[in-house]
């Protein structure tokens, strides 16, 4: 039996920042949840979210083809078509993220961004504050605080959309998304593969951010 052809689509950083966007919000989490000395590493898987998403911002311009914005950010009425299409089970398949997906990457990135920087003003009126609570009012950080808070519970039902829409690609239409975040590689013809990782613009702006993280963290 012909095996079917494959396509390198995700490139090294998209993935590489795809796990370790994942690693930091969940470490966030339970570290909040422990309190005490973990708060400190709490702020430091802050600064990491907010240094991985400034990169992935960058990296929608400057990336390979199946990263950038411009590859899956569709209009509303393509988006609300594929939805039409998909619920009738005659969507078509997307090398890259689908509309839906597309969008749903956007709310990721804008939802982990200001759950970050909302994080820079927070107070837990105890003995941890963020880096930039003092250039406000007491009040008014007490106040970002609670938004902080409670933008986390909005973020829970994004990341849960975001597995069910997955899930869905993975068990029902047999698409293997989960796999292709790891090795890179979907089914696909060779010529739609993308021809360049860009490592050179990859490597410094992931130092550059990577920088940004030691600098504000350590």
């Amino acid at each position: 039996m012909t095996q079917p052809s494959s396509a390198l689509i995700w490139d090294s950083f998209t993935r590489l920042f795809h796990w370790l966007l994942v690693a930091s919000i969940g470490l966030a989490w339970w570290t909040a949840e422990q309190g005490g000395d973990w708060m400190e590493w709490h702020l430091r898987c802050g600064y990491a979210v907010l240094s991985l998403v400034g990169f992935r911002l960058i990296w929608g311009f400057v990336g390979s083809r199946y990263a950038r914005f411009g590859s899956f950010v569709r209009s509303p009425a393509n988006t609300l078509d594929y939805a039409k299409s998909l619920k009738a089970g005659s969507a078509p398949e997307y090398q890259g993220h689908n509309p839906l997906g597309g969008w749903m990457v956007i709310a990721l990135l804008l939802l982990a961004l200001t759950q970050a920087a909302t994080g820079l003003f927070a107070n837990d009126d105890i003995f941890t504050e963020g880096p930039l609570a003092s250039l406000i009012s007491y009040d008014l950080s007490i106040e970002i605080t609670r938004w902080h808070e409670a933008l986390f519970n909005v973020i829970l039902v994004a990341i849960g959309l975001h597995l069910a829409g997955v899930f869905f690609h993975q068990l029902v239409k047999k698409e293997k998304l989960i796999q292709a975040m790891i090795h890179g590689r979907k089914p696909a013809a060779p010529q739609t593969a993308i021809t360049s990782q860009h490592w050179l613009r990859g490597l410094i702006l992931a130092a550059a951010f990577a920088g940004l993280f030691v600098w504000l963290g350590f």
